[in-house]
C-alpha cells in the first residue's frame, strides 16, 4: 500500500488541514508553531508503530477552544482526526479478491480513517453483486436453494446473513454459508480485517535517541535478556548494539571468539565497516575514523564502567593523530551518527514502515543537512515512504519542489479581531506569509548561489521564474522522448540584460562555459548587439527568447502559446469564473509580450484577487507538469518552441 493523500481534522491547532498529497518523500515546510508537529502526530496516530507511543485523547488533542461544544458539534459520532487515501498494489488487490470474489474491488484507491476512541475505519468501492455471487457459487447453492434467499433483492453480504438467519427451514448449504459469514461481526468488519494487515505502521521520531559512547557488556546483555531496552533510559545502549550490527559484527560474535588474533581481526573489521558506511554520508570531515574497542574495566572509572568488560566507540582524527570518546564529539556528529545507525536498522524491517521525522537535523550544519537528505533519498526512500517537517532551507530540495507542502497557521485579519482558521497544508504558495516561504526562497537562493561558482556550463536567464519554466518544459519533453535541456547546463538567474554583462565579465575567466537566454523588449536592440559583438562570450552563445518566437519582443512566457499560458495563470491564481482571463481580452491589449498583457488585466481585477507576479504561475507549473501532457495543438506548439531552444543549447555544448 502506498499513502497518496491525507487530511487532518479536529486535532490540536488543526481544525481542517484540507486534503494534501503525499509522495515517496514529502517535505512539510512551515515556521515554528505553524502546526507541523500536529500534522505529523495525527498521521502517526492512524497506525503507530510499537516504538511510537502516539494515541488520540479527546480531552488533550481536540481543539481546546471548541472542547466544551464537542458533544454538540459531534452528536452522531466521534470527531474524525485523520483521513488517508491509499493505492493498493496488484498483490493486495488479488488477496482481497481471493476472499471476496474476483472483481470485488472496483477501484485500487481506498480510504482509511480514525476517530477519537474508535478503531480504524476502511472505505473502498466494492462490487457487492460480484461478492454476493461469489459466495453463492462458493457453497454451490442450486436454483432452489438460491430462490428462497431472493438474492436479487439483497444489496450486500450483511443482508444475505440476515436472510439466512431468518429462514424457517434451511438446508445444509445454507447453514454452511451462514457459518462462514458469521465468522465476522459484519461485512464492514470483514473488509477492515482484510485491509489492515497491509496497512504500514507509522514511526514518529522527534526527540531523537543518541547512541551511548560505551556500554558495560555483562550489564547490557542482562538488560537485553530482561527486555529493559524498551525503557527510555536504555535506548542509547540499544543503539550501541544496533551500531555493532550495522558494522556487521554483533556483540556475541566479538565476545565469544577463542583467540586474540580472531578477536582483534573482528574489531578491526567492525571499525573499517562502520567507518566506510558512516562517512559515505558525512562529508564534514573525511579525516575521521571509527574505532571499536573492548577491554577490561578500570577500577576508578564511574559505575558501571569500573567492573567487567567495556565496549567503547571512539573517533580518531587521522589528520591530528588523536582519538576521543564518541560522546565528546559535536552534537551534530553524534546526532547524525545515531540517526544513520537507527534507521539502518529500520530499513531491515520486514513490515512496511512509514517514517515520520519531526524537524530532523536541527543541530547539523547546512552542508550536513544536505548529506542527511542524500541518506533519506538513497537509503530510506527506496524501502519506506518518508514524511518530514522543517523550517531549514537546507532541508528543502530545490529540484523537487513538487514534493513540498506548505504548513501555515491561517489567521483571518480582514475585520476586527484576528480569527484563526487553524493549520492548513497546501502545495501552492499563494497567500502565504514571507516567514513561511523563507525555507523555499532560501533553498532556491542557495542553489542559485552554488551555480555561480560550481557550474562549469552556466546558462544565464533573467530570474527564478525562467528557471522553473525551463525545467518544466524540459521535463515534459523528456517524458515524450524528445530533446530536453542538456543536464550539463546549470541554470542561473542573472537579471536583465544590463546585469548580464557585468556577471559574465566577473565569472568568464573562471573556466566557465557561459551562454545566455534572455527576454527582449523594445529599446534593447543596441544592448543586445553590444553583447553579441563583445568578446566576453563565445560566438553564438547569446540568444533572446524573441529569436525563437518569431516576434520582435518576447519574454520567457512567450514560449507558451496564449491559450496555454492563460490556462496556467487562471489555474495558478484560482481565478473565479467571472474573472478568468480570456484570449479575447489578451487580443485587446496593445503590448506584444503576453506577460505585459496579463499584468494589465490584473490591474483592473478586484482587490480580493492577489496582484500578479511572474513567479506564481511558474511555481504552479513546476508542481503541475501534467498539464503539459495533453496532445493538443496548443501544447505541441509550445513544446516545439521549447525544443528548438534546447537543441540550440545542446549544440553549443557539443561544439565545444
Amino acid at each position: 500500500m502506498e499513502l497518496i493523500k491525507a487530511q487532518v481534522t479536529n486535532f490540536r491547532s488543526v481544525e481542517d488541514s484540507e486534503e494534501f498529497d503525499i509522495d515517496q518523500v514529502t517535505c512539510l515546510v512551515g515556521k515554528n508553531e505553524s502546526g507541523k508537529s500536529a500534522i505529523l502526530l495525527a498521521l502517526t496516530a492512524l497506525n503507530p508503530s510499537d516504538s511510537s507511543e502516539v494515541t488520540l485523547d479527546k480531552e488533550r488533542d481536540y481543539p481546546r477552544r471548541h472542547l466544551v461544544h464537542y458533544a454538540e458539534r459531534h452528536s452522531d459520532e466521534d470527531a474524525q482526526v485523520i483521513r488517508t487515501v491509499w493505492e493498493l498494489d496488484e498483490n493486495e488487490i488479488q488477496t482481497i479478491n481471493n476472499d471476496l470474489g474476483e472483481g470485488a474491488i472496483q477501484d485500487s484507491h481506498i480510504e482509511i480513517s480514525r476517530r477519537y476512541e474508535q478503531e480504524i475505519e476502511v472505505s473502498l468501492e466494492l462490487d457487492h453483486e460480484a461478492i454476493k455471487e461469489h459466495h453463492l457459487k462458493q457453497f454451490k447453492l442450486d436454483v432452489a436453494e438460491r430462490s428462497v434467499l431472493k438474492p436479487d433483492s439483497l444489496e450486500n453480504l450483511d443482508q444475505l446473513t440476515e436472510t439466512l438467519k431468518s429462514l424457517s427451514v434451511s438446508k445444509q448449504k445454507h447453514q454452511q454459508l451462514l457459518s462462514h459469514l458469521s465468522l465476522h461481526e459484519n461485512f464492514k468488519t470483514r473488509v477492515a480485517k482484510l485491509i489492515t494487515p497491509f496497512l504500514p505502521k507509522f514511526m514518529y521520531v522527534s526527540a531523537y535517541d543518541r547512541m551511548d559512547g560505551a556500554i558495560q557488556i555483562e550489564d547490557t546483555q542482562r538488560r537485553f535478556l530482561n527486555g529493559d531496552f524498551n525503557q527510555e533510559q536504555y535506548r542509547g545502549s540499544q543503539l550501541f548494539l544496533d551500531f555493532l550490527d550495522y558494522a556487521g559484527v554483533p556483540l556475541d560474535s566479538i565476545t565469544n571468539v577463542p583467540t586474540f588474533e580472531t578477536f582483534n581481526a573482528l574489531l578491526q573489521t567492525a571499525s573499517n565497516n562502520i567507518t566506510d558506511q558512516i562517512f559515505e554520508y558525512w562529508s564534514q570531515n573525511q579525516h575521521l575514523e571509527v574505532e571499536i574497542r573492548i577491554d577490561q574495566a578500570r577500577p576508578n572509572d564511574p559505575p558501571p564502567f569500573n567492573d567487567g568488560k567495556i565496549a567503547r566507540a571512539r573517533i580518531k582524527n587521522q589528520l591530528h593523530g588523536v582519538d576521543t570518546p564518541f560522546s565528546e564529539r559535536s552534537a551534530g556528529f553524534v546526532w547524525f551518527f545515531s540517526f544513520l545507525v537507527k534507521f539502518a536498522q529500520v530499513k531491515k524491517e520486514d513490515n512496511q514502515i512509514i517514517l515520520v521525522l519531526d524537524e530532523p537535523g536541527l543541530s547539523l550544519h547546512g552542508k550536513a543537512q544536505g548529506d542527511l537528505l542524500r541518506f533519506i533519498d538513497e537509503k530510506l526512500a527506496p524501502s519506506h515512504q518518508v514524511i518530514y517537517s522543517t523550517h531549514s532551507p537546507f532541508m528543502v530540495r530545490p529540484d523537487k519542489l513538487q514534493h513540498v507542502q506548505i504548513v501555515e497557521d491561517k489567521v483571518d485579519r480582514t475585520s476586527g479581531r484576528p480569527k484563526t482558521n487553524g493549520t492548513k497544508v497546501r502545495p501552492d504558495v499563494l497567500m502565504v506569509d514571507r516567514d513561511t516561504l523563507f525555507p523555499l526562497q532560501g533553498a532556491l537562493g542557495y542553489e542559485i548561489t552554488q551555480t555561480l561558482f560550481v557550474g562549469k556550463h552556466t546558462l544565464l536567464v533573467e530570474g527564478p521564474s525562467d528557471i522553473l519554466y525551463l525545467q518544466a518544459l524540459s521535463q515534459a519533453l523528456e517524458l515524450r522522448g524528445r530533446t530536453y535541456l542538456d543536464p550539463r547546463w546549470t541554470l542561473c538567474p542573472a537579471g536583465s540584460i544590463d546585469k548580464i554583462m557585468p556577471f559574465v565579465s566577473l565569472f568568464s575567466g573562471n573556466e566557465m562555459d557561459i551562454a545566455v537566454l534572455t527576454d527582449f523588449a523594445h529599446g534593447q536592440k543596441s544592448k543586445v548587439q553590444r553583447m553579441k559583438e563583445s568578446e566576453i562570450l563565445k560566438a553564438g552563445h547569446f540568444y533572446t527568447v524573441a529569436d525563437f518566437c518569431d516576434s520582435s519582443e518576447a519574454d520567457i512566457e512567450d514560449i507558451f502559446t496564449p491559450a496555454v499560458y492563460v490556462d496556467i495563470v487562471n489555474r495558478s491564481y484560482e481565478l473565479p469564473k467571472d474573472h478568468c482571463i480570456t484570449i479575447d481580452q489578451l487580443d485587446n491589449q496593445s503590448s506584444i509580450r503576453i506577460v505585459k498583457k496579463v499584468e494589465a488585466l490584473f490591474k483592473v481585477m478586484p482587490s480580493s484577487i492577489a496582484g500578479f507576479n511572474h513567479y506564481t504561475p511558474a511555481m504552479w507549473l513546476i508542481k503541475n507538469i501534467d498539464v503539459l501532457e495533453d496532445d493538443s495543438e496548443e501544447i505541441n506548439q509550445t513544446l516545439n518552441t521549447a525544443e528548438r531552444i534546447f537543441k540550440i543549447f545542446s549544440e553549443l555544448l557539443n561544439n565545444n
